[in-house]
């Protein structure tokens, strides 16, 4: 498929994934995130493993609302009361975050990071008239791509080592645990910073100058499959909105 069709989708899908609210077309957005999974071909472990480094994050953040929204009274835990819209919007709001990470980390391994500047570069052409540096800014917005999984990875390792060492971030209450992270930043801001400078010298050894005078030795054509894809999606997000329009709402 054509990078600048899938860019384009997947702006698509993060609108959906922000539009919905409620149960009925979550799911149908977990079943459409699913399909592409297994339709990708890349192994499902791999795809899996990029959220696992933020199920932290996920867990964190639906305590938060789970107990920081108001309504009607689900449970108490001490002080803390539980409530029904809470539960709920923690519950979107993960599978939001779960949704995002799938989807851009799927953008990630189907696409060559070539074809990702490629396709935002032609996206964002029309910004070269008001003297915008397009190529620039699509390289940038390319390798921060390219490097989330990266990172992921990078995090489970450091994860790893410290648990060998004794450390556990599974027990203890919340604040415990978050102070457990402070020694997993260190490294991984080090190794970006690393990864950063190996990438500059490698673009400085290849004597990339910008996007003044490039060419390419493939050009991007929209084909077939791409506009099958176009109509595929534009049918599934028009029931999607059917189904979140006339569904229940669990949240305000």
């Amino acid at each position: 498929m054509d990078a600048r069709v899938k860019i384009l989708l997947l702006i698509g899908f993060l609108l959906l994934i922000f539009f919905v609210e409620n149960p009925a077309g979550f799911a149908v957005l977990s079943v459409a995130v699913g399909v592409l999974m297994v339709m990708s071909r890349v192994p499902l472990m791999m795809q899996l493993r990029s959220v696992r480094p933020i199920l932290w994050i996920v867990v964190f953040t639906f305590f938060v609302h789970l107990f920081m929204t108001p309504g009607e009274e689900a449970f108490r835990l001490g002080v803390l009361t539980a409530t029904w819209e809470g539960l709920a919007r923690g519950g979107y709001i993960g599978l939001r975050l779960i949704l995002l990470i799938l989807l851009s980390t799927l953008l990630t391994l189907t696409t060559s990071p070539l074809r990702l500047t490629d396709g935002l570069e032609a996206l964002m052409s029309p910004l070269r008239r008001v003297g915008v540096p397009v190529h620039e800014l699509s390289m940038m917005m390319t390798i921060a791509l390219r490097f989330v999984p990266t990172l992921l990875e990078e995090m489970d390792r450091i994860m790893k080592a410290q648990k060998a060492r004794g450390m556990d971030f599974e027990q203890g209450n919340i604040l415990r645990r978050m102070r457990a992270i402070v020694p997993i930043l260190v490294p991984l801001f080090l190794s970006a910073f690393r990864r950063a400078d190996e990438l500059a010298l490698a673009m400085e050894a290849r004597c990339y100058q910008g996007g003044e005078g490039r060419t390419r030795m493939k050009e991007m054509r929209i084909g077939r499959l791409d506009y099958a894809a176009v109509a595929i999606f534009l049918t599934g997000a028009a029931g999607v909105c059917a189904v979140s329009l006339g569904g229940s709402y669990l949240a305000p």
